[in-house]
């Protein structure tokens, strides 16, 4: 967390890390309809920043640029603030400001992680003490990906990816493409030929897959989205010519995996020859603990040299 009063006194910074489904399959569907899922979360160290204020009037407003589109009703970090507020019983407002890096619609989960970020930093800031088990349930309202990003872990995630298990997984770094096609997730979802009954998989069959055992586990929407959309075939043709092309999520983006950043670095000079105009690529490393978990830890120690110090916050 960076408590330097960027953007003026009282503000502090903390990190809304990206996500990629390092593969993403359906097992089939629950008595209500909705869809059972198996993936990987990796989180990155890239993504958004959220700036928070803390008011006194019980307030929540949002601030900066709202080029997104989004209505400040609609903002799932706003959202998130009043659901916070709501079930802690708290009378303290804020001020958010959310500085956007990723882009939205590309399955990359910037909207869920905005939205955790507040939670967590909120749940900090307003001393509301609600812990991680609470934040995430009150994530889990907000959207399937938000716990995931609350808890801070890599995680092996079923049920409607609310059913998390962390897992290691080994040092990576990813080169990422934005074709630039906002998906709208529902159509998908209703998508006739989309496959709803994969076998199950297990965490050994991705680790198998992940050493070259066995083939990967692959994307449910891949095959979709590359017949619907032009520019995600157009990305994977790309990307094709410097390793093995992946979908992330239920969105457009599209990533390759890398042991190194040397590697990735490479393989992003040789692609931008090849990517068409005005689609946009850039590199990431994997994170092994979430960078929003790492800033809370800064902060809480932060905070117990200051009380230790006798000059509190």
């Amino acid at each position: 967390m960076n408590a330097n009063n960027q953007g003026g006194e009282g503000w502090s910074s903390w990190p809304a890390p990206a996500k990629l489904n390092l593969f993403l399959r359906i097992p089939g569907r629950r008595a209500d309809g909705y869809h059972l899922l198996q993936t990987v979360f990796r989180l990155l160290a890239w993504g958004d920043t959220v700036r928070l204020r803390v008011r006194e009037d019980g307030r929540i407003e949002r601030s900066g640029d709202f080029a997104d589109g989004v209505e400040a009703e609609s903002d799932l970090g706003v959202r998130a603030a009043r659901l916070l507020a709501s079930d802690a019983n708290c009378a303290l407002g804020a001020d958010i400001c959310i500085e956007k890096r990723i882009p939205a619609g590309a399955g990359f989960g910037g909207g869920s992680s905005d939205a955790a970020t507040v939670l967590v930093a909120l749940d900090a800031l307003w001393n509301t003490g609600l812990g991680v088990e609470r934040l995430a349930g009150l994530g889990l309202r907000l959207g399937a990906d938000v716990p995931v990003f609350v808890r801070g872990d890599n995680a092996w995630a079923e049920g409607v990816g609310e059913r998390l298990t962390p897992v290691a997984l080994p040092p990576a770094w990813y080169l990422l493409v934005d074709p630039g096609v906002h998906v709208a997730t529902g159509e998908l979802f209703q998508a006739p030929e989309l496959t709803r009954d994969s076998p199950p998989a297990t965490i050994a069959d991705f680790a198998s897959a992940a050493v070259g055992q066995h083939a990967p586990l692959g994307n449910a929407f891949e095959p979709l989205l590359r017949r619907r959309e032009p520019a995600v075939e157009a990305a994977f043709a790309a990307l094709a010519h410097v390793g093995s092309p992946r979908l992330t999520g239920t969105g457009s983006g599209c990533f390759v995996e890398f042991g190194d950043r040397a590697s990735a670095e490479a393989a992003l000079v040789l692609l931008q020859g090849r990517l068409p105009a005005p689609m946009r690529a850039w590199i990431a490393e994997g994170a092994e603990r979430s960078p929003l978990h790492l800033a809370l830890e800064a902060y809480q120690l932060q905070g117990r040299r200051q009380v230790a110090q006798g000059t509190g916050f």
